[in-house]
């Protein structure tokens, strides 16, 4: 969707128009919790193939890790510094978990050999 597609509109006009949606959305009944969150496009990547810092971060466990993991792949010129402080940022503010799930030992074999999805 380009940003010129988009409609704005207040809650009391949103309420209006849809008045069943709104419910549902104030009750909160139907929500999902999100595992963790990429800045670009999940599907550009192979993470079999070719892992990204994020799939390096999912296998820290503490946010000292992770911080050597940013730190070490922007040393190596793996990823930019721009790149790099986001990703810190995003540790400070909404912790280790916030890029996905922890990958444990055997994560690929289980992905990717027997189908499992963690």
């Amino acid at each position: 969707m380009r940003s010129s597609d988009r409609m704005e509109m207040d809650w009391k006009t949103f309420k209006k128009r849809f008045p069943h949606l709104a419910k549902e959305l104030e009750s909160g009944a139907q929500t999902v919790r999100i595992g963790g969150v990429r800045s670009y496009e999940a599907e550009e990547f192979d993470e079999l193939r070719m892992p990204d810092a994020v799939s390096y971060l999912r296998r820290c466990e503490t946010e000292e890790q992770a911080l050597e993991v940013i730190d070490y792949l922007e040393r190596k010129g793996e990823i930019s510094k721009d790149y790099a402080e986001s990703l810190r940022k995003q540790l400070k503010e909404k912790g280790v978990r916030s890029f996905g799930p922890l990958k444990k030992p055997g994560y690929y074999l289980r992905r990717y050999y027997y189908g499992v999805e963690e």
